[in-house]
């Protein structure tokens, strides 16, 4: 492939048709820690200037089964450390030379009041700038950062946002995270910004971005996410309950899954068809390359009808 330098693969993906939806898995369990963005390496928990006992407990939270991610805005302290623990939703500085005692607590289920622990003042929203592990969330999420911070700061600080290390989907930048709903979106564009924080300030999924529920299975994704836009076509704001897909409708490369939803004035059913495809993609840019795009599998929605409950 000629010029791969002048590629991206969120351009290639976009291109190719390769759909958002599905891909919202991410950790249940998640360790946000400040540190400034220059120092962060291409792994998403570790910087250059952590020290030794540092990066042996962020591996041994890791081990856990705690994902570890590295966040950062401007005004926070390079050496007073603002922590996150979710699904907890609690909030925690940390000076750098007690990081390891404090990691130490957390790894020793220790209580956290003592630390300083409160309830986090602000739902987060991080968005992935991580230019070291790939040059999409470098053009793409840096944009999408500073839209987001200043309609942040327009909304009197309704949320918090930080920039991120890697949370995954490297060809769908710009990509973001709400905490604590762990809600994820990707393809944020300056024109999404808005409705997105208009959305996630009623604590309800913005379709347009919304790559699905992340304690779905990629299929249970795809029909959530068929829900909501078939449900915003038509001007209705709703909760959806995604069930599993019917046994029944199951064939080869194909299911229907049932999605319930119930709004202030009304609720419904739909049943939405999916089918496997095929995209040829990059998944990151580091994938560019003369052999071309990888075929990967995907699950597309194909047909959605209301059904009686």
């Amino acid at each position: 492939m000629a010029a791969t330098e002048r590629v991206f693969c969120a351009v290639q993906g976009r291109a190719a048709g390769d759909p958002i939806a599905g891909t919202g898995k991410h950790a249940h369990r998640n360790l946000l820690i400040s540190w400034p963005i220059g120092k962060w390496t291409r792994s998403l928990r570790r910087a250059s200037d952590m020290s030794e006992a540092v990066l042996d407990r962020v591996e041994a939270v890791f081990a856990t089964g705690r994902r570890v991610n590295l966040i950062h805005r401007r005004q926070q302290s390079a050496e007073r450390h603002r922590i996150y623990l979710m699904p907890e939703n609690l909030a925690v500085d940390v000076d750098r030379e007690r990081l390891p005692d404090f990691l130490d607590a957390l790894l020793g289920d220790a209580p956290l009041e003592p630390w300083g622990a409160v309830t986090a003042p602000s739902p987060l929203i991080l968005c992935c700038t991580h230019s070291k592990k790939d040059k999409c969330c470098a053009k793409f999420g840096s944009a999408a950062y500073r839209l987001l911070a200043d309609a942040a700061a327009a909304s009197g600080h309704a949320f918090e946002v930080w920039q991120s290390s890697h949370l995954g989907g490297c060809r769908l930048a710009a990509t973001a995270m709400v905490f604590p709903s762990t809600r994820k979106y990707g393809r944020i564009g300056e024109a999404d910004i808005l409705p997105l924080f208009e959305a996630e300030r009623c604590d309800r999924p913005y379709p347009p971005c919304y790559r699905g529920n992340s304690a779905l299975t990629p299929l249970e994704q795809c029909a959530e996410v068929a829900a909501l836009n078939w449900l915003a076509r038509r001007d209705i704001h709703a909760r959806v309950e995604t069930a599993c897909a019917d046994p029944e409708t199951e064939g080869e490369g194909a299911a229907t899954v049932r999605v319930r939803w119930r709004s202030a004035r009304a609720q419904g059913q739909v049943a939405v068809t999916c089918v496997t495809g095929t995209v040829s993609r990059f998944d990151t840019c580091a994938d560019i390359g003369p052999d071309g795009p990888t075929a990967s599998a995907v699950w597309l929605a194909r047909h959605i009808e209301p059904v009686a409950g």
